[in-house]
């Protein structure tokens, strides 16, 4: 079978404080401009005034102020990497913070609650992941079924064994995301193939296939 290819998913850059990095940039060009305009105000005034001493001290704290603030911008700008683990649906940051996770990237990923991600937010505000410590998988197989009360499909668990497949404890059921099944156009009764920690309790499941018994 081949890889299944899924299509990237655009994140909005976000600072973790509700404030976007765009939002940032132009609240902080705007003190620029206006200290910019104060200070030059200021120091023509003085100049006017043949005050030629304090006219060039002013100018030079103009200067001053904007490369403090251009510092500020720069630093706004530059990449800022953040480490956490996989919930399930977002990570959790080394900061306490929680990130979006592209559910198409988890998806292509196969991303298993408990696995290690570093999160770099680059200057234009972009979100890149990358899976820095995967937790040890455990491969299930399991009934596709729909969560009505939570509008989202879930697993449970199916007590048949195979050589590739086995059951933890009865009456599993793991959350899974909508955009996996989507892709494998599974259906409510299918068998899906799950991967989820091998000694750690999850929550939640990445789908690895989904067996559509004898449907096309």
């Amino acid at each position: 079978m081949d890889e299944p290819t899924f299509e990237p998913e655009p994140v909005d850059g976000d600072t973790g404080s509700g404030v976007s990095l765009d939002t940032q940039r132009v609240l902080l060009a705007t003190r620029i401009l206006r200290q910019a305009y104060d200070s030059l105000r200021h120091a023509i005034d003085l100049l006017d005034q043949g005050d030629l001493s304090a006219g060039r001290k002013a100018l030079v704290n103009t200067l001053s102020e904007r490369g403090d603030a251009e510092g500020e911008l720069d630093r706004l700008l530059a990449d800022r990497v953040v480490e956490g683990v996989f919930d399930g649906e977002q990570m959790i940051g080394s900061d306490g913070e929680s990130y979006a996770v592209p559910v198409n990237y988890a998806s292509k990923s196969r991303l298993v609650e408990g696995d290690m991600l570093k999160l770099t937010v680059r200057g234009d505000g972009a979100f890149v992941y990358k899976q820095i410590g995967p937790i040890e998988r455990r491969r299930l197989k399991a009934r596709l079924a729909w969560d009505a009360s939570s509008g989202s499909y879930v697993a449970i668990e199916d007590r048949s064994d195979s050589s590739d497949t086995k059951v933890l404890a009865d009456g599993r059921v793991w959350k899974l995301l909508n955009a996996s099944v989507s892709y494998f156009k599974g259906q409510e009764g299918d068998t899906v193939l799950i991967l989820v920690p091998k000694t750690a309790p999850s929550a939640w499941a990445a789908v690895e296939n989904v067996l559509r018994d004898g449907r096309r």
